[in-house]
């Protein structure tokens, strides 16, 4: 079984204002991802909350998930990433990290990575969009301990770019760029128009997944001051 974690606790202190309730095409940005997430093929999933609970509890009201609180919350992004792990069944033999503020989130490129390790058993594999590697990222349960022993606000990027490094990370490539996160007024403002402006139908559909060259493995993660986050860290993270 595979499950999905929706990272969705952060206090949003970019942007002034919780963005996970923010109102996109008449509901919340967060239930526009939650949705995305639940049209792919995860056996399960898992969003935990944080700052704004209850709120943020209303707005994924009636969608199939199991909705876990995180009470340490303001600690960091690595306390969310426990509190999802915990919330596991021993069933599950590998999860998937979601930002909560990536309502463009392809449920095709969730299934791509799925597709992928049940082929592969790779201990980590993250999308490589055209503009880099990013989100989001599955974790092999053999991986599980090293993500309950992340400290703070770094997410899981230690985990991933040590995998990255020993090239025991396997990137699936996917047609197009990544789906962008919100953390500022301007970000919204672009997400509301380009949600606006998609046409009816189906996401493209990514490519056949394949092992990158070396080359392209060590191009794929961004500079640290490019836009596209880290796998599973946002900066300031939803966490």
């Amino acid at each position: 079984m595979i499950a999905g974690i929706v990272l969705a606790a952060g206090r949003s202190s970019r942007l002034g204002r919780p963005k996970q309730l923010l109102p996109v095409l008449g509901e919340p940005l967060l239930r526009h991802t939650v949705h995305r997430v639940l049209a792919s093929s995860l056996d399960n999933v898992v969003l935990v909350v944080g700052h704004n609970a209850d709120a943020i509890r209303d707005a994924v009201a009636g969608l199939s998930l199991d909705v876990v609180f995180n009470p340490d919350a303001a600690l960091g992004q690595s306390t969310s990433v426990r509190a999802g792990l915990a919330a596991l069944s021993p069933d599950n033999d590998a999860a998937i990290f979601i930002l909560g503020d990536q309502p463009g989130i392809d449920p095709n490129v969730i299934d791509a990575l799925i597709s992928a390790w049940r082929e592969s058993q790779a201990p980590i594999l993250a999308p490589h969009y055209e503009d880099g590697m990013g989100n989001p990222v599955l974790f092999d349960r053999r991986v599980f301990p090293e993500l309950a022993a992340l400290q703070g606000d770094t997410g899981a990027r230690p985990v991933v770019q040590a995998y990255h490094a020993s090239g025991d990370l396997q990137l699936v490539p996917v047609a197009g760029p990544a789906p962008p996160d919100v953390d500022t007024e301007d970000d919204y403002a672009a997400l509301v128009a380009a949600m606006s402006s998609q046409p009816a139908g189906r996401p493209p559909r990514p490519q056949a997944p394949r092992r990158l060259t070396r080359e392209e493995t060590n191009a794929s993660a961004p500079p640290k001051s490019e836009k596209s986050p880290s796998p599973i860290e946002t900066g300031e993270g939803v966490g």
